[in-house]
């Protein structure tokens, strides 16, 4: 058996360097990757701002697929886009007041539609009665306030007539077949399309200077879909890197199987549970303040501050970003929910900021205390202790028997006094006062012994 086993470890060596190495578009090192990536991995929270056409029927940024709009139906919102309240230093303030360090608006989402002049298209915002190039605006606004700038791009796109009908199109067939398709794809070239493609994702990154993040939304391949085939991601992603060598991309363009093909990977609208398992990967979670990404006049399931907190609190105790997003109306202004919710962010982030910026996951020796989430900061040698529950009274810290040397509450600097557990020696009791902080979830700085 032993013989048998030697045979097959010296086959597998004899073997291995004949196996293909991962395919690469690029050259970079891991280590000056990760320098790229340096301040997005500190930053942590973002701003994702998804406006378009579709904020004037203001029912969800998918309604013209859902309702199966033609361009000609779906023309009159063109015709009456005219965001006459649309301020964007305002949009700045209150994405930093909330503690957001960086944001991504949708210059085109799958409806084709462009907020930007591009010289490649007549459908965009110039030529809408808002005659205004309202990217331009939006990133002059965002640097003004330091807040990095990134661009998201749909692939899709439901209104260019050379676009191939798939099944995500408003137009796709009511039953898929290949005679359905070929039908319904007669004259429409995805080469053309291909080509326009490349040359507005060229113009958004040669027109606005330094971006930092591009989001290129979204590859379903398989029949009757799209891939990196179709929208010749390699060839992309090779030019991208070209125009913008600092710039961070997203997992989207169907480029998983090369070694750089992915800076980050992208949960979408996942509970916080599920956020556990990207623990040592590079990610961000994108979430939204309610059910639909597009300003939705009708749709209630709002997010309370609550949950908020805990998507961002959570994301950082899993080594991860939360990108959170804001949906305009068609006059240009935050929904007055997406206010209230931005403004008790703020509130927090004032004074507990130093556990989100910079933080990731705790080291192992650190064990989770009942009803709290850990996030650490490795440069500060910090521990921060979020009281889901606030335990008036006591917190026991397991394990935490010189571990410490000093602990306070975050949004104060106040001190904390703790003990050794007479009923467990390892464990430490800490001492809180009765009357809980005035924040949803406070948050304990520890001081570690090893700082």
């Amino acid at each position: 058996m032993l013989k048998k086993i030697a045979l097959l470890f010296v086959s597998f060596l004899l073997i291995c360097p004949l196996l293909p190495a991962q395919k690469r578009i690029g050259n970079e090192t891991a280590a000056q990757k990760q320098k790229r990536m340096e301040w997005w991995t500190q930053d942590r929270f973002g701003m994702f701002i998804h406006w378009g056409l579709y904020a004037l029927p203001a029912r969800h940024e998918w309604v013209k697929n859902h309702e199966r709009m033609t361009n000609a139906e779906y023309e009159k919102y063109f015709k009456l886009f005219n965001p006459d309240l649309f301020d964007p230093a305002a949009w700045a303030k209150k994405a930093k007041a909330a503690g957001m360090r960086y944001a991504v608006l949708t210059t085109k989402h799958h409806e084709g539609f462009n907020l930007f002049d591009s010289q490649f298209t007549d459908y965009k915002a110039t030529n809408t009665p808002a005659k205004r190039d309202l990217v331009r605006e939006f990133v002059d606004a965002f640097r003004a306030e330091g807040i990095k700038v990134g661009f998201y791009y749909s692939l899709i796109d439901w209104h260019h007539p050379d676009y191939t009908i798939d099944k995500m199109h408003p137009q796709r067939p009511p039953v898929d077949s290949d005679t359905a398709y070929a039908r319904l794809n007669k004259g429409r070239d995805m080469a053309v399309y291909r080509k326009y493609l490349f040359n507005e994702v060229t113009e958004l990154l040669t027109k606005y200077g330094k971006i930092d993040i591009l989001w290129l939304d979204f590859s379903f391949p398989g029949k009757y879909g799209k891939g990196r085939d179709d929208w010749g991601s390699v060839a992309l992603m090779k030019q991208i890197r070209k125009l913008q060598p600092g710039i961070i991309v997203d997992n989207r363009l169907d480029l998983n199987d090369y070694a750089d093909g992915v800076d980050f990977e992208t949960p979408e609208q996942v509970s916080p549970k599920e956020l556990e398992k990207y623990r040592g990967k590079t990610w961000e979670t994108c979430q939204t303040f309610s059910g639909s990404w597009g300003y939705y006049r009708d749709e209630n399931t709002w997010k309370t501050h609550r949950q908020l907190l805990d998507l961002l609190i959570t994301s950082v105790s899993n080594g991860g970003n939360l990108l959170l997003n804001v949906g305009p109306t068609a006059r240009g202004e935050f929904d007055y929910r997406a206010s209230h919710a931005l403004d008790s962010l703020s509130h927090w982030m004032h004074a507990n900021n130093k556990s989100i910026y910079g933080c990731t996951y705790a080291p192992a020796d650190f064990k989770v205390p009942a009803n709290t989430k850990l996030t650490y900061n490795p440069v500060s040698k910090r521990l921060y202790v979020h009281l889901f529950e606030y335990p008036a009274g006591k917190l026991v810290l397991p394990g935490y028997k010189g571990k410490i040397k000093y602990a306070q509450f975050l949004n104060d600097d106040s001190e904390l006094k703790f003990q050794p557990d007479p009923a467990n020696p390892d464990d430490l009791v800490l001492e809180l006062p009765e009357k809980k902080p005035p924040y949803e979830i406070p948050v304990v700085e520890l001081v570690l012994e090893y700082q």
